[in-house]
């Protein structure tokens, strides 16, 4: 009985025990984090969903829409939605590959992520975003999707801004493309943090990236009152989103399809050729008119998700490298066209702008003989025709002459070096600044130059010195003795500065290297006014309803270091090319008449390799508006393949042979009036 009576006083205890806890419990989550639950009950009440900003377009000068936003119906699907199923989604995606006509593995393909191991398609982005995997969507498939949602959990279709190109390939390298956002960038880009809406795209190359914060916009918020089963039941509150701003360019979308059918016909006659560029300036402003690059590629093959076989296509060098834009990444040797550098650097070392020249078929330049095209003399002449003729012997003088006055071998203290000083003032040697990602600065040679490279490879010229090139000696033993022999050179002397690189830097050739828009620049502030602009593809930023407007300028960032009369000497010199010069051929029957062409041929030497094809140009000659150059690689001589092209271009702008791309031969200057609706004025 006493046992009994004691197990009752026990359990008695535990349940007051339990009860007491219980209460205390109830009073903490009534009375002390009452507040706290009640704010998350409301919260589990409301969604807040993120609206996408549209994104601006990008015109040119005349407002034609170079890139712009199509209405598409898209499906996107939730990738966290669908692993929290027990198949991981696998059921709903086979639905969603019958109702798409699509095989559901390329639809897993889409939507797993990116990685070092994973080839594409994939998803570059973050996974806690919708991840779009059709932008061609049909209204019935849409439907089928929007009228099923419980087969179709995680999946959605709705309508959105997706990028289109109306120039297809056409300056794709300078317009850009877009692409999700990474982890990565959020974590980097703090600007870009504060206004990402989850879904947008960023910017990743050309002018996309460049003016993206004021192309993307600012998204806006909807905050909608759902169920527990996540229904809707009404919006709370809406804040809508603002469109990103109009970025209108220098660039014109008819003068740019001309460039881009110049550069094919040039590569197509060319045989040899693997790649072109183009670039168009406006002498007075700085603007570029047009930028062509090729090989190229339609940039509307970002658009949702790439495959795997055009993402390494753009990334290969058989294929030419399509992403890379030759205009501003491509370094060449510019031959003959750099000769504009070296006559003014002759000049400013003190010879006569109008003294007479001896032009021999070779000259000896330090026990080395170098000769003149085709080894023709021309017996006494003066600067203007050794531009005209392109006399080579006249500037490996002037060259040497220098080089000895500086020390030779054993170089003077402070050594002046008027064919390097000169030619990076003329902007060679670094970059323009222009409002494009990844420019490369070129290169100008000199004994600086010469010191540092010898210093960074010493060792490895060493190397090679002792061991030689086995594995070039397999296949070409005459080329692997060759190897040796430099490379002992190197080793041993590799810090010299040599006559004949010096000579060799004169013409345009050796280990100078430039890139278009840089020979571009040059020319433009030559037969302008003397001042080197950064060049600017922008224009001017527009706010959508056309209000607001920011003013894009190319800034002036030197001045060529010759005076007026020299660079009129020198222009007046290059007006004659074109008909009693180098490139008289090239231009056979052109009205000159009508507007006259100045310029100067240029034939790069590659070892290895078919001459790269030069031709630098401006025009009207005697007051210049336009600055077009034109670079063909493996295309020749100058006068066979560059020249050519850049006469269709200049037909083309002044409508010589059919309707002018650019009317009465001058660029729109005045902005394209925007209403308020975001619409163009015509």
């Amino acid at each position: 009985m006493n046992r009994v009576r004691a197990r009752l006083v026990v359990l008695q205890f535990v349940v007051l025990s339990l009860v007491a806890a219980l209460g205390v419990r109830l009073w903490q989550v009534q009375v002390v984090r009452g507040p706290e639950f009640a704010v998350a009950a409301t919260e589990t009440r409301t969604r807040d969903v993120i609206v996408p900003a549209v994104r601006g377009p990008i015109l040119d000068a005349a407002g034609r829409p170079l890139v712009r936003n199509r209405t598409a119906l898209v499906v996107s699907v939730d990738r966290a939605e669908l692993e929290r199923m027990r198949d991981g989604g696998a059921r709903v995606l086979g639905r969603l590959a019958a109702v798409l006509g699509r095989p559901a593995r390329e639809l897993r393909q889409r939507i797993r992520p990116c990685g070092p191991r994973v080839t594409r398609p994939c998803w570059p982005g973050s996974l806690y975003s919708p991840i779009p995997i059709d932008d061609r969507v049909t209204p019935r498939q849409a439907l089928q999707i929007l009228e099923r949602q419980e087969d179709f959990p995680g999946v959605l279709a709705e309508v959105q801004a997706v990028r289109d190109y109306p120039l297809g390939s056409g300056a794709a390298q300078t317009l850009g493309y877009l692409q999700p956002v990474t982890e990565e960038e959020l974590k980097k880009r703090s600007t870009l943090k504060a206004n990402f809406s989850g879904v947008d795209l960023v910017g990743r190359d050309g002018l996309e990236y460049v003016y993206d914060e004021a192309l993307r916009g600012a998204p806006g918020l909807r905050r909608v009152q759902v169920d527990r089963m996540g229904k809707v039941l009404g919006v709370e509150r809406q804040t809508a989103s603002e469109p990103g701003a109009i970025l209108i360019t220098n660039m014109d979308a008819g003068v740019q399809r001309v460039v881009d059918q110049a550069l094919a016909h040039a590569m197509k006659n060319a045989p040899k050729a693997d790649g072109a560029a183009a670039v168009v300036l406006d002498v007075k402003t700085g603007g570029v008119i047009a930028l062509g690059s090729m090989p190229t590629y339609d940039p509307a093959i970002w658009a949702g998700g790439i495959a795997e076989k055009d993402y390494r296509r753009l990334l290969s060098e058989k294929a030419g490298l399509p992403l890379v834009s030759r205009a501003t990444h491509g370094q060449y040797a510019p031959g003959s066209t750099f000769k504009i550098s070296s006559v003014s650097a002759m000049i400013r070392d003190g010879y006569p702008l109008r003294g007479k020249y001896d032009c021999p078929g070779a000259y000896d330049v330090a026990g080395g003989v170098f000769h003149n095209f085709h080894g023709i003399g021309m017996g006494v002449i003066d600067l203007h025709t050794a531009l005209v003729k392109s006399c080579d012997t006249v500037f490996y003088r002037a060259a040497y002459e220098m080089w000895r006055r500086d020390g030779g071998l054993t170089p003077v203290r402070h050594p002046k070096e008027p064919m390097t000083a000169t030619a990076r003032a003329f902007g060679f040697g670094r970059r323009t600044g222009i409002d494009l990602p990844g420019e490369v600065p070129g290169r100008v040679p000199g004994r600086g130059w010469k010191k540092e490279m010898w210093a960074a490879t010493k060792d490895l010229a060493c190397h090679r010195a002792r061991t030689g090139y086995p594995e070039v000696e397999k296949t070409n033993p005459g080329r692997a003795s060759y190897l040796k022999r430099l490379a002992h050179e190197n080793c041993v002397e590799g810090f010299e500065w040599k006559a004949a690189e010096a000579a060799n830097l004169s013409i345009g050739q050796g280990d100078v290297l430039v890139t278009p828009l840089q020979l571009a620049v040059a020319y433009a502030a030559l037969v302008g006014d003397g001042r080197l602009r950064s060049p600017r593809i922008a224009k001017a930023l527009v706010s959508p309803d056309g209000t607001r407007v920011q003013e894009i300028k190319a800034p002036v960032v030197g001045r060529l270091p010759v005076d007026r009369e020299t660079r009129d000497y020198i222009r007046a010199a290059l007006s004659e090319v074109t008909s009693d010069g180098t490139a008289a051929g090239a231009f056979g029957g052109f009205p000159m008449n009508v507007v006259k062409i100045g310029g100067k041929t240029g034939t790069a030497e590659v070892y290895g390799k078919e001459d790269t094809s030069w031709f630098a140009s401006f025009a009207p000659a005697g007051d210049p508006r336009f600055v077009v150059v034109v670079t063909i690689s493996q295309g020749g001589q100058g006068a066979m393949a560059a020249a050519p092209a850049a006469r269709e271009i200049y037909e083309g702008i002044y409508g010589i042979k059919g309707t002018a791309a650019l009317p009465g031969g001058r660029p729109v200057e005045r902005l394209p009036k925007i209403r308020r609706d975001g619409t163009v004025v015509r």
